[in-house]
């Protein structure tokens, strides 16, 4: 579906339409391709959980076959930095959740928008070292496309570069006084490699919708095809491919490259977690074969503007609503949370994944309140199917 501009007489126009119907669409390009930065690391581009996590805690999960974290997207607090630190103290406290080293979050994934507006290196003391300075676990990412936006004198990435793909773990001098060294990812679109879940994680670009080349595209291909096939793959991305927000919509560019890689590799991805659109939504896709797939959004990590779930008929969706794709697989919205800033505490073991999404006090309630948990989901990543609710 096209979106389409609202013009008056002649030249004029006067705004984009606003989505109004479907999980995807395909708006119109108003901004270019950003060429990517080198790669800091070799092909294929895989970074190993061991390299960057203490040794027992590493040994801990690899022994449990059981792995927690937390997920988050667009968390740059450029206008207002309290959504932003109520999120970061609501992640900092679940950190003591949970039983032994494998029972706790061991590092938080970043689905895009970093820094905004345009990722520079100026502004990433306000906007990450200082809001994750008590944060005591790694943080990973990929980039969104306010991160890819670059200014006069600089090149597209520079501060994402610096800051989760150096060559080694050093300070930056934009740390300041936080103590957390840069990240090590070997590119902008990499795979991290765990004992019990590898993401597969692409960088969308800043076109609207996102725009991924052909290069990429077979990266994507060939880490489907082989990566081992017991354990499963979340891929990550900032634009997401389905979407049910009158804001932005869905992406039919992604949905298409993921699809395509899938079809190309002979494996979906088990899950899809994406930003951009800011705040919760859980859909499930079920195939023409009966296999259920999570198509995730966790794009209400910090950024102010707060993106509402579209109403039909004047009123607020009720879930699960089900929508028909274009290519007939049914899309369920089976959860979402669009009026409150919140984290997405993930956990997964051989058979399933068990996640947990959880709001933070709104800057005017009392800190106190603590964050509180809004949906909770079973999947079996096995056979491919969601399990009924028992929370």
């Amino acid at each position: 579906m096209a979106a389409g501009m609202v013009k008056g007489a002649g030249e004029h126009v006067f705004a984009r339409e606003r989505p109004s119907a479907g999980l995807h669409m395909e708006p119109p390009r108003d901004t270019h391709f950003r060429p990517l930065p080198s790669p800091t690391g070799a092909a294929p581009f895989r970074l190993d959980l061991s390299n960057v996590l203490d040794a027992r805690t590493y040994a801990a999960i690899a022994e449990a076959g059981s792995l927690t974290f937390h997920m988050n997207g667009d968390m740059g607090g450029i206008q207002d930095a309290v959504p932003q630190e109520l999120v970061a103290v609501g992640m900092e406290a679940d950190l003591e959740v949970g039983t032994g080293p494998a029972g706790k979050p061991a590092f938080l994934y970043v689905v895009g928008d970093c820094v905004y507006f345009n990722g520079e290196i100026a502004q990433y003391y306000a906007q990450f070292y200082q809001p994750y300075e008590l944060y005591a676990a790694p943080i990973f990412a990929v980039p969104g496309n306010h991160d890819g936006e670059n200014l006069p004198g600089g090149s597209t990435l520079d501060g994402f570069v610096r800051n989760f793909c150096a060559p080694e773990p050093v300070k930056m001098p934009e740390a300041q006084d936080s103590h957390r060294t840069a990240m090590v990812q070997p590119n902008v679109y990499w795979t991290l490699l765990t004992p019990c879940v590898n993401f597969v994680g692409l960088y969308s670009n800043v076109p609207a919708g996102g725009e991924i080349q052909p290069d990429q595209a077979e990266w994507l291909a060939g880490e489907l095809e082989t990566l081992p096939v017991d354990v499963p793959i979340i891929v990550t991305l900032h634009h997401p491919p389905y979407s049910a927000d009158d804001h932005h919509s869905g992406s039919t560019y992604m949905k298409t490259v993921i699809e395509d890689a899938a079809a190309a590799a002979g494996r979906h991805p088990d899950m899809i977690v994406a930003g951009h659109v800011h705040d919760y939504q859980r859909l499930t896709k079920t195939t023409t074969d009966g296999a259920q797939y999570p198509y995730l959004v966790t794009g209400a990590g910090g950024y102010h503007n707060l993106h509402a779930i579209r109403k039909v008929d004047g009123e607020k969706m009720i879930p699960p609503v089900t929508f028909a794709d274009t290519t007939g697989d049914p899309v369920t919205l089976d959860s979402y949370c669009d009026d409150q800033h919140g984290f997405l505490r993930l956990s997964v073991d051989r058979q399933k994944f068990t996640g947990r999404y959880y709001r933070v006090p709104r800057p005017q309630d009392p800190r106190s309140k603590g964050s509180q948990l809004v949906d909770y989901f079973e999947y079996d990543w096995v056979n491919h199917k969601l399990l009924p609710n028992q929370q």
